[in-house]
C-alpha cells in the first residue's frame, strides 16, 4: 500500500510539473519569408525572441482568425489635400512641406461622427476597425502627453534648419481640438467591434527620429533623392529622446482607452536601436498582454502579419496569422475620383478568397477632410453588407480546409466549420447552373444541404464519376429568384471527418 502510494505521489509531481511547463509554454511565431518587412529587419532582429517575450494569449489569436472581415482607415492632415497618406509629403517643396506642417491649424473635420461610423460598420458586415492614431508624418490624431522638442523649419533665412519647439502635434491643438482615438474606440465597444490602432514607428515631424526607417531628414553619407534634406546624425540625446517619446505614445494606446485588440505597426526603427525596440515591447506586453501587434519592425515578435494590396495566391506557410489591407479606390487615404473605386463585388470576392485561404480581409478606405465617405466607397461598402447579411455564416468563425482543399477550380472556394462537419461551398463569380458538382467532399447519408437565403433543402447524390452532386431547383434559375447577386453559399452538414 505504501509503495503504490509512493508511486501515485510521484506521477503527481511529474504530472504537476509537466502541467506547468505546459502552462509556460509559449507560441513560436515564424513569419513567411516572403514577407517584404520581415526581410527589411531579419538582419538584425533575432529570429528566435528572447527567453521572457510572450505572445497574446491563444483566445485572442482564436478571436483574430474568426473576425474575417474588417475596415482600415487612414485620415490624417494628408486629407485636407486629398493627398495619398504621408508618402506624397516627400516630393513637395520646401514651401509646401511647411504649409503642410501647419495644416493642423485647420483640421476641423465639422461632419465627423463616430457612432454614425459605428453604425455603419456594424451594418455591412465588418467585425473590426484600424485607424491611423500616428501615420509617418507624425501628426497625431489621440491626446498624447509627449511634446515635439525639434523639428525642421523648411523656409528659414538660407534655407530648412531645425529649430527647437515644445508641442504636441495632435488633433488637440487643432480647432476640432477633441480626442479622437478616444471618441472611436468608446462607440467601438458599444457597437461590440473590435479596435485596431495604427501607429507608425517613423515620425516625419519629429526630427529625432531621424535617420531611423525612411524619413525626410536624412545623414549626408546616404544616397538622397532631391527632395530630402541632408543632417548630422542624431545624438545619443536625441536617440534616447526618440525611443522614450515612441514608447511613451505606444503606452498611452494600450493603456488610456481601455483593453485594445491589435496596434497595427509599421515600418522600422533601424538596427542602432532595436535592442531598445525590443524593451519597448517588454513593456508594452507586460502593461497590455492581450493586445495583438502588426509584425511591422519587430518581426516574429509580431502576432501578425499583413499582405499589402493583394491576396496571397494559396494558403501562407507559416503559423503566424494574417490580414489583407487592400484600398478600395486605389488610395489608402479619400480618393476623390469616382472612377478609381471597385465596386462591392470585389469586396466579396476578397473576402472569400482570403478566408478560403486561412485570412482575413480589410478594405482600406479613406474620409474626405470633414469626415465624409466617398459615395462610391459607401455604395460599395454597402453592397458587401447586403451580401454577409446572407452568407456570413460561411465566412465568421469559420476555419480553411486543410492542405489545398479550400478550393476546386476556378469558381469554388470552401470553409469550413470549427468542429468540422459543416463544409460551406461558395462558387464564387459562376453561377453553377442547374447542378453543383463538388469533387472533395463527401456528404454522409442523410446530410442536408442548403443554400444560404434559401428556405428550402437541396436534393444531392452521389455520382462515382463526378463526387456531390447538388441540384438547384428551377426557380432558382432565375436570376431575381436568388438570395444574392453573386457568390452563392451551399452549406452542407454532417460531412465526414476528412473534409
Amino acid at each position: 500500500m505504501q509503495r503504490r502510494m509512493s508511486e501515485h505521489l510521484v506521477w503527481v509531481i511529474i504530472l504537476a510539473v509537466a502541467g506547468g511547463a505546459w502552462a509556460e509554454a509559449r507560441r513560436e511565431n515564424r513569419l513567411p519569408g516572403s514577407d517584404r518587412h520581415w526581410r527589411a529587419v531579419r538582419g538584425y532582429v533575432e529570429e528566435v525572441p528572447v527567453e521572457e517575450y510572450r505572445w497574446a494569449p491563444e483566445e485572442c489569436y482564436e478571436a483574430f482568425a474568426d473576425m474575417k472581415y474588417g475596415v482600415r482607415i487612414h485620415w490624417g492632415l494628408y486629407s485636407l489635400w486629398e493627398l495619398e497618406c504621408s508618402w506624397p509629403f516627400g516630393q513637395l517643396s520646401w514651401d509646401r512641406k511647411q504649409e503642410y506642417h501647419q495644416l493642423y491649424k485647420q483640421f476641423n473635420p465639422k461632419d465627423f461622427d463616430a457612432d454614425k461610423w459605428m453604425k455603419m460598420f456594424k451594418r455591412n458586415g465588418m467585425k473590426m476597425f484600424a485607424f491611423t492614431a500616428n501615420h509617418h508624418d507624425g501628426w497625431n490624431l489621440f491626446d498624447t502627453a509627449t511634446r515635439v522638442k525639434q523639428r525642421v523649419n523648411w523656409t528659414a533665412e538660407g534655407g530648412p534648419q531645425f529649430e527647437a519647439c515644445d508641442v504636441a502635434y495632435s488633433v488637440m491643438e487643432s480647432p476640432y481640438g477633441r480626442d479622437i482615438v478616444k471618441e472611436l474606440c468608446d462607440s467601438a465597444r458599444r457597437h461590440d467591434l473590435k479596435i485596431d490602432l495604427y501607429y507608425s514607428h517613423s515620425n516625419w515631424y519629429d526630427t529625432d527620429f531621424r535617420p531611423y526607417a525612411s524619413h525626410p531628414v536624412r545623414t549626408p553619407d546616404m544616397n538622397l533623392p532631391k527632395w530630402y534634406l541632408a543632417a548630422a546624425p542624431a545624438t545619443p540625446e536625441e536617440a534616447s529622446r526618440m525611443i522614450q517619446r515612441h514608447r511613451s505614445q505606444l503606452v498611452e494606446l494600450v493603456t488610456k482607452y481601455g483593453q485594445i485588440d491589435m496596434v497595427c505597426l509599421d515600418m522600422w526603427l533601424g538596427a542602432p536601436v532595436w535592442p531598445q525596440l525590443r524593451e519597448t515591447m517588454l513593456e508594452l506586453r507586460k502593461v497590455s498582454p492581450r493586445t495583438m501587434f502588426r509584425a511591422r519592425g519587430i518581426g516574429n515578435y509580431g502576432d501578425y502579419y499583413t499582405p499589402e494590396g493583394f491576396v496571397p495566391g494559396g494558403k501562407e506557410k507559416t503559423n503566424v496569422p494574417w490580414f489583407v489591407i487592400y484600398p478600395l479606390g486605389g488610395m489608402f487615404a479619400y480618393q476623390p475620383d469616382a472612377s478609381a473605386y471597385n465596386g462591392g463585388d470585389w469586396i466579396v470576392t476578397n473576402v472569400i478568397d482570403s478566408t478560403a485561404k486561412g485570412g482575413n480581409f480589410m478594405v482600406a478606405i479613406g474620409p474626405d477632410g470633414d469626415g465624409n465617405w466617398h459615395p462610391k466607397a459607401q455604395e460599395a461598402l454597402d453592397y458587401a453588407g447586403d451580401w454577409l447579411r446572407v452568407n456570413g455564416e460561411a465566412i465568421y468563425a469559420t476555419r480553411a480546409r486543410a492542405g489545398d482543399l479550400w478550393k476546386e477550380g476556378k469558381h469554388i472556394r470552401f470553409t469550413r466549420s470549427k468542429d468540422k462537419r459543416t463544409i460551406y461551398a461558395i462558387s464564387m463569380n459562376h453561377w453553377p447552373g442547374k447542378e453543383l458538382v463538388l469533387k472533395t467532399v463527401k456528404a454522409k447519408a442523410g446530410s442536408e444541404v442548403r443554400m444560404l437565403g434559401y428556405d428550402k433543402p437541396l436534393a444531392w447524390r452521389v455520382d462515382d464519376a463526378k463526387g456531390l452532386v447538388i441540384e438547384l431547383p428551377e426557380a432558382l434559375q432565375a436570376e431575381a429568384n436568388r438570395p444574392c447577386k453573386q457568390a452563392w453559399s451551399f452549406k452542407i452538414k454532417s460531412c465526414t471527418a476528412t473534409n
